[in-house]
């Protein structure tokens, strides 16, 4: 039977791989934070993969240098958890940063609320 590739999702594939990659992290960051405390407050915001599936970008609301070390520290052991739970050809190989739309949105909201009390 033809099957025709994309007709019963609603969004590219890319973008599928993206959202199972941030619900697979979240969950395995969750796991490690038990034994971590250095990632206690951290929220996966999204995952950006590169269209050869090598690399993948992982944004966090926040990410303070001691985070990202414990990140570095873990690498392995999330990219493993990856490996395991997905089925992908290919595990990309994770990056993190903060997420510089938070950071702009936090400093809109700053901006805005200097200027709101500029009316009083």
């Amino acid at each position: 039977m033809a099957h025709s590739s994309g007709s019963h999702h609603p969004y590219p594939r890319s973008a599928r791989v993206n959202e199972i990659l941030r619900e697979v992290i979240s969950d395995v960051l969750v796991r490690i934070a038990d034994v971590d405390e250095r990632l206690g407050f951290l929220t996966v915001t999204g995952v950006d993969t590169t269209p050869d599936m090598r690399q993948a970008m992982v944004f966090f609301d926040s990410l303070s240098d001691v985070a990202h070390a414990a990140l570095e520290e873990h690498r392995s052991q999330v990219q493993a958890s990856v490996n395991a739970q997905t089925r992908l050809k290919r595990t990309p190989k994770l990056s993190f940063m903060a997420d510089p739309a938070v950071a702009s949105g936090s400093a809109v909201e700053e901006i805005l609320r200097r200027h709101g009390n500029d009316d009083e």
